[in-house]
């Protein structure tokens, strides 16, 4: 009897590598064999950019040589360039970049238009997509009605965009009026919505900007707000991160509520300049009128510019600078975004086979 469970036990290591042993070589052989590659890619970066001079008067007038764009140290050049809601332009040829960057001139006219990629150039091509996003938490009981006047007024004067959607948010998000032309079908949507629960602005900013993102061309943001954030699960910081990263603008309109509450001040004025949007707080419903008005008027006379990234080897987050070039320019302000994450697409569905070990051979 003793014999026997000594037997037992004696054999019992050797079964179980015996019944595992597949399972580690078929692993080993997996990771042997193939090698599985991600790619991160980089199309056109878009650059909304505001110039203005000490006392907030925007600059006009400017070309693509007036600007230079820096990336991680890396002078860029500029692929496309437009101001306002004038069409876009297509720079020289940017698709191939020499080993000796070159600043762009404007020698280099429209002869290099055609070597961009057709599909960048005529989403580029169109105004601005605008996503506006309204708050009808409990926060909204008393003036509820006036913050729907004030929308659907700004909403009718949208005249030079290319798409507006409607959203509407407490603690979830509604998509009440998708991305459309028709002003009519953008009025309804407001008018539909009703005030309710708690405010989950972030989290419900993240979904708007994800939206964003899979649109074309310039995007922007509008958040009117009239209270602090109460319900959400996302930081304010992941939010900026991603509207910088897909080249999306947050303008945000609070009233003097949220502007009583010095966090919530400071994230939203901290959040909009990363992302090159302001923040306006309002005192009476005439003043959100007026901040509706300066968008408007910010986003009329914004420098649209482009760029193909150079050769850059960090995966992580890159700086973004964008300088006037001479003397005369170097009194003014730029106001845009300060840089973006490169977003991974995944997994690709291509395998580099790894050469196997061979037997040595005596």
């Amino acid at each position: 009897m003793v014999n026997t469970r000594f037997r037992l036990t004696d054999r019992r290591p050797f079964f179980f590598l015996l019944l595992f042993l597949p399972l580690f070589a078929q692993r080993t052989w997996a990771q042997v064999a193939v090698d599985q590659k991600i790619h991160i890619v980089v199309d056109l970066v878009q650059l909304n950019v505001a110039v203005t001079d000490r006392k907030g008067n925007y600059v006009t007038g400017l070309r693509p040589e007036d600007f230079e764009i820096i990336e991680d140290r890396i002078p860029q050049k500029i692929a496309t360039f437009g101001e306002g809601n004038e069409q876009l332009i297509g720079l020289a040829d940017t698709t191939a970049p020499e080993k000796q960057p070159v600043a762009p001139s404007a020698s280099q006219g429209s002869e290099g238009a055609q070597r961009i990629s057709q599909s960048d150039l005529r989403s580029l091509l169109a105004g601005a997509n605008v996503f506006v996003l309204f708050d009808t938490s409990n926060y909204m009981y008393r003036g509820f009605v006036f913050a729907q006047d004030a929308i659907a007024d700004f909403l009718r004067s949208l005249e030079n965009v290319d798409k507006v959607a409607f959203y509407s948010y407490s603690r979830d998000l509604s998509r009440n009026t998708l991305l459309t032309f028709d002003r009519s079908q953008l009025l309804r949507g407001v008018r539909s919505t009703v005030a309710g629960d708690n405010a989950a602005l972030y989290n419900c900013l993240l979904l708007t900007v994800k939206d964003a993102a899979k649109v074309s061309g310039r995007k922007v943001v509008v958040v009117f707000s009239n209270g602090p954030d109460n319900a959400s699960v996302v930081p304010p910081e992941d939010v900026a991160e991603l509207a910088q990263s897909t080249g999306t603008a947050i303008y945000m309109i609070s009233t003097n509520q949220a502007h009583l509450e010095p966090i919530s001040t400071a994230v939203f004025e901290r959040m909009t300049a990363a992302t090159g949007g302001k923040a306006y707080f309002a005192k009476s419903w005439n003043d959100e009128e007026r901040a509706f008005a300066s968008i408007r008027d910010d986003l009329a006379h914004l420098y649209s510019l482009s760029y193909y990234p150079r050769p850059n080897p960090n995966r992580g987050w890159r700086t973004i600078t964008v300088k006037l070039v001479g003397d005369r320019l170097k009194k003014y302000r730029i106001r845009t975004r300060d840089g973006y994450r490169p977003q991974p697409v995944g997994f690709s569905t291509e395998t580099v086979p790894v050469p196997l070990a061979r037997p040595i051979t005596p």
